[in-house]
């Protein structure tokens, strides 16, 4: 392999295309004599999209922290406008001149396989007349965020975040969670129809560029776009299948069970995050500053390095952890690849699944971290479905550390909660992956059609739960899902991630300090070898069959039984 080298100068103003511009000419323009100045030129190419990468990663970051800010969001929006849409003519000529080349046969093929193929579907599937839908997609979903970071509900006499509204759903005071949940739903549902037009107008969009592409739907074009090599539409039906077959009926008696212990019939929306014991909620910290502290005792003391990787993060403006008003919604780890640190991003409001939001980032970072010294950008991402497996990994390892948070019994409790989000994870991921089948394969569905769809998957996957009155916040339920809006489809990888990190929890409960070391093998390679080899490599199997999902059923019941 090729000594890595800086081709692109550190100063480099990523946000200009006329500054951007004769660099990626000089590449375009660079002729290739031999399989060394081949691989030269896409260590080189590496480097320069390094530099737009994270350009692109600091203005993301920026507009969802203040979705309210307008210079913010114009630097933003001049990016996906102005830059982007010229960069990706020039980004597919160059997939072209390295798939190409006479000399693209004599790279190493263990070290270039992947990427070769990841650059064939690129080419397969590039389209200009895509760009300006793209661009004018990233538009809506800036749109989308700003909706929902604006939201506030004003409750006990005073303003709250929607996050901050969530530690209501967890009082024992049943007509607080119940006056809560009707609050922040009432909130929702004033700006439903403002979310289901700007989802009408995706829809329309992503059909337009699937048929661009000349595919029959968006789902089909999004599976391959995604370079889903390994599994098909039909597998992740066949996935669908499973859930419903292993894990629906393990949810659901555990709705029963948890009325039974609420001594409640039926059991109601607002009653699935309350404690059935009456004890007082999990609260692990107070502020970001003691969540961070505590992490970091915790990850030291599980060993392999995990501390010393967790406390790099404490520099370099790499956390955003409290949630505020005009904040973006949701939790993410976004990668700036030039400089190569991670950035968490979260809305912590002092909760146990903040807790669980915080490992679950720092999971990807670690992966970010284990495999920064790639040269290759492309090597230093990896596949989602693997990448989630860092990170869903890491929410079970870290469960025997939670002293540092907790009580003994707190420890307990917070396994439980963590084993029974298992079919509920799975059940809530079936559905909205079935959802996003069905719109994709229906895209000229009403928008009552869509709310029978929804309907209809509720009623396969959903809790054991009443809705009756509350008819309306469950057909909008997927609104709050933001996902669906922009990365549609990236959502099974989150179910086929579990049943990895369901695996990895059964080799750490056998050997803690094995499961580590496999842990950070996998994670090491990031995405320089197909998926299966990367789920061998930190030796887990690759699945969506119906036999897996029944043996990590039964595992993760017998200990619920058990305990």
């Amino acid at each position: 392999m090729a000594a890595p080298k800086n081709f692109a100068p550190s100063d480099l103003d990523a946000t200009n295309f006329a500054v951007l511009e004769p660099h990626y000419a000089q590449l375009l323009a660079r002729p290739i004599a031999n399989a060394d100045q081949l691989e030269q030129l896409i260590l080189d190419r590496s480097d320069l999209d390094a530099v737009v990468s994270e350009c692109m990663a600091n203005l993301y970051i920026a507009t969802t922290r203040n979705t309210e800010d307008k210079t913010v969001e114009a630097a933003y929006l001049a990016f996906v406008r102005d830059v982007d849409p010229k960069l990706k003519p020039i980004a597919s000529e160059l997939d072209k001149k390295i798939t190409l080349s006479p000399f693209a046969a004599a790279l190493p093929k263990a070290r270039y396989e992947v990427l070769l193929r990841a650059l064939r579907v690129d080419i397969e599937l590039f389209r200009e007349a895509n760009i300006p839908l793209e661009t004018e997609l990233a538009e809506i979903d800036q749109k989308y965020n700003q909706t929902i970071g604006r939201m506030m509900v004003d409750f006990n006499g005073e303003a709250r975040t929607m996050p901050q509204m969530g530690r209501f759903l967890e009082e024992s005071d049943r007509a607080v969670r119940e006056a809560a949940w009707r609050a922040i739903n009432a909130r929702r549902l004033q700006d439903r129809d403002a979310i289901d037009e700007i989802y009408d107008r995706m829809i329309a969009l992503r059909h337009q560029m699937a048929l661009n592409a000349g595919f029959p739907n968006f789902r089909d074009f999004q599976h391959r776009r995604f370079r889903r090599f390994d599994y098909t539409p039909a597998d992740c039906m066949t996935m669908h299948d499973s859930i419903e077959t292993h894990l629906v009926p393990m949810q659901r008696r555990l709705d029963r069970e948890r009325a039974h212990e609420l001594a409640i019939t039926p059991l109601r929306p607002w009653d699935l995050a309350v404690d059935v014991h009456g004890r007082k909620p999990l609260r692990p910290f107070d502020t970001a500053g003691q969540l961070v502290d505590g992490c970091s005792r915790m990850f030291h003391a599980m060993g392999s390095g995990m501390g010393e990787m967790f406390d790099t993060l404490k520099t370099g403006d790499c956390l955003d952890l409290d949630s505020r008003s005009g904040k973006a919604p949701g939790g993410y780890q976004y990668q700036r690849q030039y400089t190569r640190q991670p950035f968490i991003f979260m809305n912590a409001a002092g909760m146990h699944r903040d807790l669980v939001t915080m490992v679950h980032e720092a999971g990807h970072a670690f992966h970010s971290i284990l495999s920064k010294e790639d040269p290759l950008l492309d090597y230093r991402n990896s596949p989602t479905e693997f990448a989630e497996v860092a990170s869903m990994s890491m929410e079970l390892l870290t469960l025997p550390y939670h002293h540092e948070f907790y009580s003994q019994d707190e420890c307990k409790r917070a396994l439980r909660e963590r084993l029974e989000r298992f079919p509920t994870i799975m059940t809530w991921i079936a559905t909205i992956d079935a959802f996003q089948h069905w719109i994709y394969t229906n895209p000229a569905h009403t928008r009552a059609q869509r709310t029978d769809a929804w309907r209809s998957l509720m009623t396969r996957f959903g809790n054991d739960v009443s809705w009756e009155g509350c008819e309306e916040a469950r057909d909008a339920a997927w609104q709050r899902q933001l996902h669906l809006f922009g990365m549609p489809f990236y959502y099974i990888e989150y179910g086929i991630a579990e049943t990895g990190a369901i695996q990895m929890w059964i080799q750490s409960r056998r050997n803690q300090s094995q499961a580590l070391a496999n842990y950070r093998k996998g994670l090491a390679l990031g995405g320089s070898r197909p998926l299966p080899e990367l789920f061998a490599t930190a030796g887990l199997r690759f699945e969506l069959s119906s036999s897996l999902m029944s043996e990590l059923a039964r595992e993760v019941d017998k200990e619920l039984v058990a305990r």
